[in-house]
C-alpha cells in the first residue's frame, strides 16, 4: 500500500470513529430528552412530529417512534406506505439529524397548543404578558422549568392569541367569509391530524392482543372492507364516491387501499372505527359482550 492510501485509510478510519463517538453522544443526549419529558409526551397522546409527504415521523405515547414512508406503485399509479417502529433514542440518531428532530418537537408541540410559530416563550412573548424574563427559569436538555415558570410560559401564550384575535379587523363579509373558510380548512386539517394520532396510539395498544388473535375482518360491504391485522393496524379497502360524473363513470368500482392512519381517517371517524371493531369482537366472543353487560350496575 502506498503512503497516499495509507492516509486515506486513516483518515477514513478517523472518521468512521468520530461518526460511532457523535452518534454515541447524539442517542444519549436525545435520550435524557425524551426521559426528562416522558410524563409530557404521554399527557399529549403523543406528537406528530414529521408530516411532509412523503417523510412521516410520530412519537407514540409510551416514547416510541413511527417513521413511514410513502411511495407510489409505477404499474398501478397506487400509494402504499411502509411503517417502521423506532424503539430506541440510538436508533433514531441514526436515522435523523438530531438537531431537526428538536426541532420538530418544538414545532409539534407549538402547533398542539394552537400558537403561530412567533412569537413563543420568548421574551415578546413574556413582554406580551407583562412578565419580565427575569421571573423565569431557563430549562436545558434534560431540565424542567418550576411551575410559575410554565403557567408564566402558558399565560402569556393565551394572552397573545387572545389580543392577535381581538386585532383580526375584519371590514366586509367577503373578508370574514374568507377568514372562516380558511379557519375552517385549518381546524379540519388539525381535525385529521388529531384522529389519526388517536387511530396510531389506538394500533400500539392494541398490537400484542392483536397478534394473539391475528387477522379479523370488522367490516365486509360492497363499498367499504376493514380489518384489524395481526400486527395491531387497521387497513381498508374503499370504493371512493367522486363528485366528477365522468371521472365517477371511468373510475366506477375501483378499490382504493387504505393503510395508513391519515389515509383512513379521510373515510372513517375513529368512534365508527372503534365501535365497528367492538360490534365486530362481540359477535365473535359473545362472551365478552355478556361479562360486560354483568359488570354494569343495574
Amino acid at each position: 500500500m502506498d503512503e497516499r492510501s495509507a492516509t486515506l485509510g486513516e483518515i477514513a478510519a478517523d472518521a468512521a470513529l468520530e461518526r460511532s463517538s457523535f452518534l454515541s453522544s447524539a442517542g444519549e443526549q436525545l435520550k435524557r430528552f425524551l426521559h426528562a419529558n416522558r410524563d409530557r409526551i404521554k399527557e399529549a397522546g403523543g406528537l406528530v412530529l414529521i408530516d411532509e409527504d412523503p417523510d412521516y415521523l410520530s412519537v407514540a405515547p409510551d416514547g416510541t417512534f413511527r417513521s413511514r414512508t410513502r411511495y407510489q406503485d409505477e404499474v398501478t399509479g397506487e400509494w402504499y406506505s411502509e411503517t417502521e417502529v423506532i424503539e430506541s433514542a440510538a436508533e433514531l440518531a441514526e436515522l435523523y439529524n438530531p438537531a431537526d428532530v428538536y426541532a420538530a418537537f418544538a414545532e409539534a408541540a407549538r402547533e398542539e397548543a394552537g400558537l403561530p410559530a412567533e412569537p413563543t416563550a420568548t421574551d415578546d412573548l413574556m413582554d406580551a404578558a407583562g412578565i419580565a424574563p427575569t421571573e423565569t427559569v431557563g430549562v436545558g436538555i434534560g431540565g424542567r422549568a418550576d411551575e410559575d415558570a410554565e403557567a408564566g410560559y402558558a399565560g402569556a401564550a393565551d394572552e397573545w392569541a387572545a389580543r392577535q384575535q381581538g386585532a383580526a379587523a375584519l371590514g366586509s363579509k367577503e373578508e370574514a367569509a374568507r377568514f372562516l373558510y380558511d379557519l375552517s380548512l385549518s381546524f379540519q386539517e388539525r381535525s385529521q391530524h388529531s384522529e389519526a394520532r388517536l387511530i396510531e396510539q389506538f394500533e400500539v395498544a392494541a398490537q400484542e392482543a392483536a397478534g394473539v388473535l391475528g387477522d379479523m375482518m370488522v367490516l365486509d360491504d360492497e363499498d367499504e372492507r376493514l380489518w384489524l391485522k395481526g400486527n395491531g393496524h387497521f387497513e381498508a379497502e374503499v370504493v371512493p364516491q367522486l363528485e366528477d360524473d365522468e371521472a365517477a363513470a371511468d373510475r366506477a368500482g375501483e378499490w382504493r387501499a387504505l393503510s395508513a392512519p391519515d389515509a383512513l381517517v379521510e373515510f372513517y371517524d375513529p368512534t365508527d372505527v372503534f365501535g365497528d371493531l367492538a360490534e365486530a369482537l362481540a359477535e365473535a366472543y359473545p362472551d365478552i359482550a355478556q361479562a360486560d353487560d354483568e359488570d354494569e350496575p343495574a
